[in-house]
């Protein structure tokens, strides 16, 4: 079975296809109207081009005759003009009737005449300049001019009526190719109407009949599903009053129980507080006397420390001792190697420098061995110094870490007071807080129904007002596709 949407393409789809074959066929009658009517306006150019030559041809017979008669040079004026034109006409000539041969035959008929009539014509004329009236005479009247008009008139007539015979031609052949197009665009437009009327009416016809079966059934769904909805919508609304008034108890007893639950947690939070001021008291106090214990270590470490400094002072000094005893000894061996160089002579020149070169850098490490020196005895003097200040701290350090054995035994008694207090106040919260978790379930238990009871009502109630909306839009339906049915 075709849908709606295949049913109303087919019909477009139809449609066009006849447009456009009435389109074409228009269109090329059309092109073989305009065609014809090139030929037809063709033709008339032709004839008009055979007038203007023969119009031309008399008015250089008639300048002729004045100047014949009178002598006056004014007279050629006309045939001046019928010379220029006359050579103009039937080159214009020549082309418009380039695809006739018949035509081109007679053309070169009237031109070899035309050329003979203007040499009579210039004969003529130049007799009269030479004043021989008398020869001029009767060279016009021995008919030899009149014998070349006549004949070229009679070939321009046959070349008119050849013309004319097409022309009659060409405008029956314009006034069939336009029968054709009103006939062809005249009963086209007939069919098409027709063809779309039809297809109209049937498509209309097909597409009420099915959307009447849908509208019914959705009529009588539509009443089913806005009974049901109004029975649904009576029952969420009595379900919804009374889980309201439920709610409303359980939520003055969940207030009750929180109150008494955050009584018990505030005592169950100072006493905690408590507690874990005094832990933390217990562990500043323990941590101080591990602090004391660890400066105490470290005061002996420095002791130990400061000792060893003091040996290493002792023995970097026997060091220096030898340090300055090779130094002197490197020097002597330097102003000797220095004398026996000056005794070589130039050989011993190189040996000198090196030896005054060690010279010096022995004098240069005794000097240095001094100053080292200098400094050990100062830092042995400073170890003395601070080994005596490091004994008196460690006496008090040991007497403060007594105080602070005697103060976290105090703390440790005290802590384990507040623990007995706290885990009695642990318990009371712990009751109260199941007693007032318990309601909150139940709290949330009903309201839950309670939600749902008003969800259920608020969706009856959209599912009424759409019942009645659909009901409403399938008698609009109904009223579109049967307008007299439904008056």
């Amino acid at each position: 079975m075709w849908t709606f949407g295949r049913k109303i393409a087919a019909g477009f789809a139809i449609s066009f296809v006849l447009l456009a074959g009435i389109g074409g066929v228009s269109y090329s009658s059309i092109s073989a109207l305009m065609r014809t009517s090139y030929r037809v306006a063709h033709t008339h150019e032709v004839l008009e081009h055979t007038s203007t030559l023969l119009s031309y041809l008399k008015d250089e017979e008639t300048g002729q005759r004045g100047y014949v008669i009178t002598g006056d040079e004014a007279y050629l004026e006309p045939y001046q003009g019928g010379l220029a034109g006359t050579a103009k006409t039937l080159k214009d000539l020549r082309e418009l009737t380039a695809d006739e041969p018949n035509q081109q035959k007679r053309l070169d008929e009237v031109e070899a005449l035309v050329v003979a009539k203007h040499d009579e014509l210039k004969r003529t004329i130049e007799l009269r300049r030479k004043g021989d009236v008398a020869q001029t005479i009767k060279l016009v009247t021995g008919g030899e001019g009149k014998k070349y008009m006549d004949e070229i008139r009679g070939l321009l007539g046959q070349m008119e009526r050849d013309e004319r015979d097409l022309l009659r031609q060409r405008g029956e052949e314009a006034e069939s190719a336009a029968s054709a197009s009103r006939a062809t665009i005249l009963w086209g437009t007939v069919v098409c109407l027709l063809f779309v009327t039809a297809t109209a009416f049937l498509i209309t016809r097909s597409l009420s009949g099915q959307i009447g079966a849908a509208v019914r059934h959705m009529q009588s769904s539509s009443a089913e599903l806005q009974s049901a909805a109004t029975q649904q919508a009576s029952g969420a609304r009595e379900s919804s009053t009374a889980m309201n008034e439920i709610t409303t108890t359980i939520s003055e007893l969940l207030a009750t129980s929180r109150q008494i639950a955050e009584s018990a947690q505030r005592v169950a939070h100072v006493a905690e507080e408590t507690s874990s001021a005094a832990r933390a008291g217990d562990k500043t106090a323990q941590k101080t006397h591990e602090s004391v214990n660890g400066i105490r270590r470290q005061v002996d470490l420095i002791v130990t420390h400061m000792l060893d400094l003091g040996k290493k002072s002792q023995q970097i000094g026997g060091i220096l001792e030898i340090i300055n005893e090779l130094a002197e000894q490197t020097n002597i061996l330097a102003i000797n190697a220095t004398i026996e160089a000056a005794g070589a002579g130039d050989a011993g020149k190189r040996f000198a420098v090196v030896a005054e070169e060690i010279r010096k850098l022995a004098d240069r490490v005794g000097g240095s061995t001094k100053e080292i020196r200098t400094l050990i005895e100062e830092i042995r003097a400073a170890v003395n110094t601070t080994v005596m200040a490091t004994e008196g701290g460690t006496k008090v350090v040991d007497f403060g870490a007594k105080q602070f054995v005697e103060v976290t035994a105090a703390l440790n008694q005290i802590s384990g007071l507040l623990e007995t207090t706290t885990q009695a106040a642990r318990e009371i919260e712990l009751s109260t807080k199941q007693q007032a978790t318990a309601v909150e379930q139940v709290n949330l238990a009903v309201s839950n129904v309670a939600k749902a009871a008003q969800e259920t009502e608020a969706s009856t109630t959209q599912t009424l007002q759409t019942a009645t909306q659909l009901s409403g839009l399938s008698r609009e339906l109904t009223r579109l596709i049967q307008p007299t049915a439904s008056a």
